[in-house]
């Protein structure tokens, strides 16, 4: 049994990392730390754990043989690159960081200590994303043209562990990005992952237009992006993230091909809807979206597990996220300076 350790103990953690490890048979989380140190022993006399009061001392403990970093966008470098150099293997939420240098050393170090490295990009499990890209490489709509995928809700203010406008998520020196690094990077990374394609170019708009701190004044991180992106396959679409979307949550990706288009877990339709150019309708079924209001198993602890129970490389490796990552820091720079960004790395 495979001994865990989570570092950071707020609401992704209680949501999805704990319930999914103890639903798993071959995990034992065996110790937990936190900033707030209340909510870590709290956590961790429910669990049957150890609480520690740094993440040093968590990753001395010789029971802790993996680890899932769930701490601030800022943090995730730092503590990813102490654990592995502890000899622990990770699975880091996304954003992977905060620069595409500290991803780059995620990825260095895990190779140099022979340890795995997975990011949490957990829309390439969800059930319709998964049969989409298999459906897409069977050449079902055709060679893909264009796409628009979408990624909204109403924000982390009423979801973070400490609810309200003091959230940390607002907060940029702690953040450092806004909502194109919390729901941007899934459906960035998610659009490379169904096409089959990598993105090399984008033009963005990153803004902050409704969401206000404690002072009142809008927050120092975006609320909204908007990019433009263009893979190394042809095609050409948007990805649009937002925390401003006060009604329902959007998730939803539509791809546009030669021999017609799919919708993706669209509102009020089935997961998958394709409608050929003669006008032929197929639906079909799989397993519904998660939400904010209805968290079901997102599959991405079990995938951790398994690759360290058969020895492999990670499902969603730090490699593998890399480009992804890049697309988003060159969509941050094309909004600050106004311009189209290449990104040749990912030709």
């Amino acid at each position: 049994m495979i001994g865990i350790g989570i570092i950071g103990c707020g609401k992704i953690s209680q949501i999805r990392h704990i319930p999914e490890y103890l639903d798993n048979p071959e995990a034992r989380i065996v110790a937990c730390c936190d900033n707030n140190q209340e909510r870590a022993a709290e956590i961790a006399a429910r669990l049957g754990a150890k609480a520690y009061s740094s993440v040093d001392e968590l990753l001395s403990d010789p029971e802790v043989s993996a680890v899932s970093v769930c701490v601030a966008n800022n943090a995730h470098c730092e503590v990813t690159v102490k654990a592995l150099k502890a000899g622990k293997d990770v699975l880091c939420e996304k954003p992977m960081a905060t620069t595409i240098e500290d991803c780059e050393l995620m990825v260095r170090t895990a190779r140099e200590c022979g340890r795995k490295l997975m990011i949490g990009q957990n829309q390439r499990l969800a059930e319709a994303h998964a049969k989409a890209r298999e459906l897409i490489a069977a050449g079902t709509i055709g060679k893909v043209l264009s796409f628009r995928t979408s990624f909204g809700h109403s924000g982390p203010e009423s979801w973070s562990v400490d609810p309200g406008r003091n959230t940390w998520f607002f907060d940029r020196k702690v953040a450092v990005m806004g909502v194109m690094a919390d729901l941007g990077i899934h459906k960035t990374d998610l659009i490379q992952y169904i096409l089959g394609q990598r993105i090399v170019a984008t033009s963005a708009r990153l803004v902050t237009i409704d969401k206000t701190g404690p002072d009142g004044e809008l927050i120092g991180v975006d609320d909204n992006a908007i990019c433009v992106y263009e893979m190394n396959g042809g095609a050409i679409g948007t990805m649009t993230a937002s925390w401003t979307y006060y009604g329902a949550e959007d998730n939803s990706t539509v791809i546009y091909g030669t021999e017609g288009n799919m919708t993706i877990y669209d509102i009020d339709r089935a997961p998958i809807v394709i409608r050929k150019k003669g006008g032929e309708v197929i639906e079909v079924q799989s397993g519904q979206i998660q939400t904010n209001d209805n968290q079901t198993k997102s599959g991405i602890i079990d995938a951790f597990i398994d690759c360290l129970v058969e020895d492999r490389e990670p499902t969603i490796s730090g490699q593998d996220v890399l480009a992804a990552m890049r697309a988003v820091f060159a969509s941050i720079r094309s909004s600050e300076e106004g311009i189209r960004v290449e990104i040749p790395e990912n030709r």
